[in-house]
């Protein structure tokens, strides 16, 4: 267990990538997002204002999930780490980053509720869909996003070590076109407003709780893979 949180400590040793820029893009996405529903409102508009900069910090987590295993595990392979002990480390670093933007956006909902959305009724964290169920459903829902992007990250890097460029080229190619054939088939039979109805009959205890199982599953992956991973 020591020498899984000294990988903890490895990975924190640049908190650039785990705290301060998923953090400065969250604060830069929430001012300019309040900005623009500033103009909005006193351009003669009530709202309710939203947008989608809630989802900027998340997505950076996708490159902090590819960082932590490339800038990173070759070092700890040179400081004799297990890839056990680096896994479940770098695991525990990124639970922690979640569990901080998760806070976050809960409590960011919360006083954007009680304020009238900062009283020109605009809202960056309490959406309507995602604090549907309260600040720990909102909470839930943020943390397992968070480690959902860093996974799929994360798992592309180890690919990447693994199998090279053109193996995780391919299946990033096939995952595009199977989406571009669900989008065909719900368009062709017009069913579009039950995929809509079921995301909302979800909610996002729901929808979490599916990404958590596409976590672990990603999880899994990527630590059989990383045990054959080349430094």
């Amino acid at each position: 267990m020591n020498r899984t949180v000294n990988v903890v400590r490895m990975q924190l040793i640049n908190k650039q990538t785990f705290v301060w820029v998923p953090l400065i893009v969250l604060g830069a996405s929430f001012a300019m997002s309040i900005v623009i529903y500033a103009i909005l409102y006193s351009s003669g508009l009530s709202g309710p204002f939203y947008g989608g900069g809630s989802q900027a910090p998340l997505w950076v987590l996708l490159f902090v999930g590819i960082s932590s295993l490339t800038l990173t595990f070759p070092f700890s392979q040179a400081m004799s780490v297990t890839r056990r002990e680096f896994f479940f480390g770098t695991m525990l670093a990124a639970a922690m980053c979640a569990v901080l933007l998760a806070a976050v956006f809960a409590i960011g909902g919360l006083v954007e509720e009680a304020t009238n959305g900062w009283g020109i009724n605009g809202y960056f964290f309490a959406l309507d869909w995602v604090v549907s169920r309260g600040a720990l459903g909102a909470a839930a829902f943020y943390f397992v996003m968070a480690m959902l992007i860093f996974m799929l990250g994360f798992w592309s890097a180890t690919m990447y070590k693994r199998f090279g460029a053109l193996l995780l080229t391919l299946i990033w190619v096939g995952v595009g076109v199977v989406l571009l054939l669900a989008v065909w088939a719900i368009t062709r039979w017009e069913m579009w407003g039950d995929v809509w109805t079921w995301f909302v009959v979800q909610g996002p205890v729901g929808f979490a709780l599916g990404g958590l199982v596409l976590t672990l599953v990603l999880s899994g992956i990527s630590y059989l893979t990383l045990r054959r991973a080349v430094p």
